[in-house]
């Protein structure tokens, strides 16, 4: 009942084009031979060359004899291996992803070069050639496409670290290199133009799918150096950004907020539907970090609390998607930008998160809500183009066609029970319990306390929907009636509802069911087993009412806390009564008068 991951491209696929590129090359290289040699201007690169041979002085030899021993193989190949190890030995922060990119790039330029030259053979000016001239076809120039691999790579490596002048002088020292050895090759006889043009546009094709495959999205911020009072606290902030749920206005609002707050270093991480957190885990090894923001929807809060939790490293939401029901349930405002501002005015406290397994699912964590059956069919088949016109309005029009699916049998068993069997429309088993429009599909569900709940929905027919809406509705704030404690019983027939908690809850399905997970779509199966862990992500919070703002100022309690110990919870954080953010488990999460963890069936009939 939240968004899901919108699509991107999957890290490593554009290197996938890489034949592509060859082929197109190679095409290039036999019009350049073949129909097009005669004509202008290939018809002029003799001359070309011939002049420029005439024209030599002992100066441009010397300038171009160095610039081309810069461009040779060997050279090449060891300026990346000590540009490659220098990334690897960064201290306490390795840049894996980037000496990938580097060493990718220069050897799959070399790769398409070579290939070309097997089917393009053409010959080398008819002028003295002042290098040994290679075995290899003058189309494309080597020298000039590994020249832009290396330190085209370097220059883009260079833009994500540097800022202000000195990103543009070395960027542009940097850029300079390869059309120097587009002119030195031209000079010595070595190519003629269109081999150069050729090997320039070789490498920058090289370069750009390196980058695409390798360095998804990823950007580099880092503010000018803090004066004054600000540089001894300045701090480390990840960001991970959902690319079309998050904007480039957004976006620039939520940097310079986080500048003023005193995190002048910022990495910026783009999702993708292969990493919906942005390679957040890699970000996070690179070096000591204070803070994670995640710009967007409940799919990329959960994917970026999985790896975060248990880390002690406190998580701010910026809610971008279409459900953003996390931050609905935690009372956030509303608007992007005034979440984040209000939550680093405020605390990091210690937030419950449950833990899913089953059959075609790698453990992994959740913050809000998994389900199957009618609850998970609904968010699979909800059209992506209504979402981004309607917001959560499109899942309304995706569940008009489920009404009448079947419903599934299954079997629950509560913390290590006996199984109870059952029949449903749907089971939803939640950390939070309000939907959007303030709706408790999950009246007890709290994000702190110890315990996840699942409720089971078997309503029956049309009168049996709008009887189970009717229930919600009037239960929710403002509604006609609060929820009664208490025991209830089955006796509404067309709308029935009945709860559960648990710390532990397995669920067995007697046929595959479609399942969700924080608005994810699942593979449909027959098993899910669901564990709470306490206390094990600390979210930024809007400190309470009347309390002083200056006191959190968006600074985390401690980063290397360990899960549980967190500040007092602030007010508007719902919480159980008797219980607190952090607090130990119970040794059985049902409570009085339960049976194995669950609490009494209640349904629409209280």
């Amino acid at each position: 009942m939240t968004n899901s991951h919108e699509a991107g491209a999957r890290p490593g696929r554009p290197l996938l084009l890489l034949p592509v590129q060859a082929a197109v090359v190679a095409a290039l290289g036999l019009l350049v031979t073949g129909p097009l040699a005669h004509r202008w201007p290939l018809s002029v690169e003799d001359g070309a060359n011939r002049a420029l041979a005439a024209r030599r002085t002992p100066f441009a030899t010397a300038l171009t004899d160095g610039v081309s021993l810069l461009a040779g193989t060997e050279s090449v190949i060891a300026l990346t291996l000590m540009c490659t190890v220098a990334l690897l030995l960064v201290p306490h922060a390795p840049r894996w992803r980037e000496a990938t990119f580097l060493a990718v790039a220069v050897a799959a330029q070399s790769a398409v070069f070579l290939l070309v030259t097997v089917v393009v053979n053409r010959e080398r000016p008819d002028v003295p050639h002042l290098d040994p001239a290679p075995p290899t076809s003058s189309f494309p120039s080597g020298h000039v496409g590994a020249s832009v691999a290396l330190f085209g790579g370097l220059a883009v490596l260079v833009s994500r670290r540097l800022h202000g002048v000195r990103r543009h002088l070395v960027v542009g020292l940097l850029l300079v290199i390869p059309l120097l050895v587009a002119v030195s090759r031209v000079y010595r006889g070595m190519h003629h133009t269109s081999d150069v043009v050729a090997g320039l546009l070789n490498g920058a094709c090289t370069l750009a799918l390196a980058a695409a495959a390798l360095l998804p999205g990823l950007q580099e911020e880092e503010a000018p150096p803090a004066q004054g009072p600000s540089a001894r606290t300045a701090r480390r902030a990840v960001v991970v950004r959902h690319p079309r749920a998050c904007g480039d206005g957004t976006a620039a609002r939520v940097r310079v907020l986080l500048r003023d707050h005193d995190y002048v270093e910022q990495r910026w991480a783009q999702t993708t539907a292969g990493d919906p957190s942005g390679a957040l885990a890699a970000c996070l090894g690179e070096g000591h970090t204070d803070l994670v923001v995640v710009c967007g929807g409940d799919g990329t809060v959960r994917a970026c609390a999985d790896v975060v939790a248990g880390t002690g490293i406190p998580l701010a939401i910026v809610p971008c998607g279409t459900g953003n029901l996390l931050a609905r349930n935690l009372r956030l405002p509303t608007d992007p930008v005034a979440a984040l501002r209000e939550a680093l005015r405020g605390q990091a406290v210690g937030l419950d998160v449950g833990r899913i397994r089953g059959d075609g699912i790698a453990p992994t964590r959740f913050a809000v809500m998994a389900g199957a059956g009618f609850d998970a069919a609904m968010v699979r088949d909800a059209s992506a183009r209504l979402k981004e016109r309607l917001g959560w309005a499109a899942y309304v029009v995706s569940a008009v066609r489920h009404l009448g699916d079947a419903r599934m049998r299954l079997s629950i068993r509560l913390d290590g029970g006996a199984p109870l069997e059952r029949r449903a429309r749907m089971v939803v088993i939640g950390n939070v319990g309000t939907l959007q429009g303030g709706l408790p599909l999950l009246p007890d569900a709290r994000p702190d306390s110890g315990r996840l709940e699942v409720v089971l929905l078997d309503p029956r027919g049309v009168t049996g929907w709008l009887a189970a809406a009717g229930y919600l509705v009037s239960r929710a704030p403002g509604g006609r009636r609060q929820r009664a404690d208490g025991a209830g019983k089955r006796s509404l027939a067309h709308g029935a509802l009945e709860y559960f908690g648990a710390a532990r809850i397995d669920l067995r399905f007697a046929r595959p069911q479609p399942r969700e997970l924080d608005g994810d779509v699942l593979p449909a199966g027959t098993r899910l087993t669901a564990e709470v862990e306490p206390g094990a992500l600390r979210v930024c919070l809007p400190a309470p009412p009347g309390a002083d703002a200056s006191a959190g100022a968006g600074v985390p309690a401690r980063a290397d806390a360990p899960a549980g110990a967190v500040p007092p919870r602030p007010e508007g954080i719902p919480t159980r009564t008797g219980t607190r953010a952090g607090a130990d488990v119970p040794a059985r999460a049902g409570g009085e008068g339960g049976d194995h963890g669950h609490r009494d069936a209640r349904t629409a009939a209280q």
